[in-house]
């Protein structure tokens, strides 16, 4: 591979070890795909910026995407795979966990050898990191958009049977399910992150599930007991408890900025922006699907079932991060949220940071915290700039 200097206005730099931090100006040097130098101010002979405004930050890791562009990753073909992962770098995201929601186990396992079959056929694009399954182990109280027909406990043998292709990298369940805190022993020890979600457990029950391995807690405050004095839930553990990372949908319509602020504040560090987008996001206004269930995009918001439950998101990781920024959250901690902490949370510290030794996936975000060009491995695949 070629090598890459990139100069920029500012640059988002994570050593390891050591805090993120900003460098204004800044540059980076890329060497066969991997960062080989980062540094403050401009090299010998350069100098202007090749990215005068905005910051170079590290692509974007989103561990929870249904769907975009039309299609849903679940029941998607090949060309629907080639298109998301191929266009995918327009929001700035470099790496993502397609996320299947709840279907009969039979189906989700069949899904996961489809998948495995066609990842080595899908171009240089967004990597894929593995598969994100969204049940079928959730709470009926709790299942938001998920058909409550497919709902099960997580028997040992369908656990099993879900992790034979090696491909699950992240489950959703609720911890309050028969069975499901030997699930979460068996899913941690197989090296597969455990997120509690779709749940109506206590705050008691969370700290168990903790206990057994479990690290994230899906889509904070969207379909999960919550905040109260007397009967503390979910959302309660996931604030409070320093081994969990609360995912967040900053779309300002799944958690009112207050709360989105709220959650920043009590977890600095923890937090993991996530898009949960469905087949609608990047798409006009129409009818689309989730799960094999009809939704609808309207002009304004998020996509919708039939009787009003929000149905994932039509948000871009970029705007995100943008609308981070725009409730007061500081620039490094936004970022740091859509990169280094899902990136070290899904075992990939070579993802999510701007470093030597790290994978050279870089995005150029504007003033706006929109992406304006994005690398892979060194490569541009979106953009104009470098």
């Amino acid at each position: 591979m070629a090598s890459l200097l990139v100069t920029a206005h500012s640059v988002i730099t994570a050593p390891a070890g050591s805090p993120t931090r900003v460098l204004s100006p800044g540059f980076v040097r890329v060497e066969d795909g991997v960062i080989a130098e980062v540094g403050e101010g401009r090299p010998p002979g350069v100098p202007d910026a090749d990215l005068p405004d905005g910051l170079l930050a590290p692509g974007l890791v989103d561990l929870q995407v249904n769907g975009f562009f039309g299609h849903d990753m679940a029941d998607a073909g090949e060309e629907g795979w080639r298109t998301v992962v191929s266009r995918l770098p327009e929001t700035g995201v470099t790496s993502f966990l397609p996320t299947f929601i709840t279907a009969p186990v039979a189906a989700q396992a069949e899904a996961l050898r489809r998948t495995a079959g066609l990842l080595p056929r899908l171009p240089a694009g967004t990597r894929v990191l593995g598969v994100h399954l969204e049940g079928p182990f959730l709470a009926e109280k709790r299942k938001g958009a998920h058909n409550a027909v497919h709902l099960t406990d997580p028997a040992s043998g369908e656990v099993k049977t879900l992790l034979e292709t090696g491909l699950v990298k992240l489950v959703t369940l609720a911890p309050e399910r028969d069975g499901a805190l030997d699930a979460i022993r068996t899913l941690t020890e197989a090296g597969v992150l455990v997120s509690v979600g779709h749940s109506d457990a206590t705050a008691d029950r969370v700290e168990a599930a903790a206990d057994a391995g479990a690290r994230m807690v899906t889509h904070i405050f969207n379909a999960q007991s919550g905040i109260d004095h007397r009967a503390p839930g979910v959302a309660v553990q996931a604030l409070i408890d320093p081994r969990l990372h609360p995912g967040l949908i900053l779309d300002l319509h799944h958690v009112a900025p207050k709360v989105a602020e709220l959650v920043f504040r009590a977890a600095p560090g923890r937090v993991v922006l996530v898009t949960d987008a469905a087949a609608s996001a990047g798409m006009p206004p129409g009818t689309y699907e989730l799960g094999g269930e009809p939704i609808t995009m309207p002009a304004d918001g998020p996509p919708l079932r039939a009787d009003g439950t929000l149905a994932g998101s039509g948000l871009r990781l970029d705007d995100a991060v943008g609308n981070a920024v725009r409730l007061g959250i500081g620039t490094v901690a936004a970022v740091d949220a859509a990169t280094r902490v899902p990136a070290d949370l899904i075992g990939r510290p070579d993802l999510g940071r701007i470093a030597p030794g790290a994978a050279a996936d870089l995005v150029w975000l504007g003033p706006d915290h929109r992406a304006r060009t994005t690398w892979i491995n060194g490569q541009k695949v979106f953009g104009g700039g470098s």
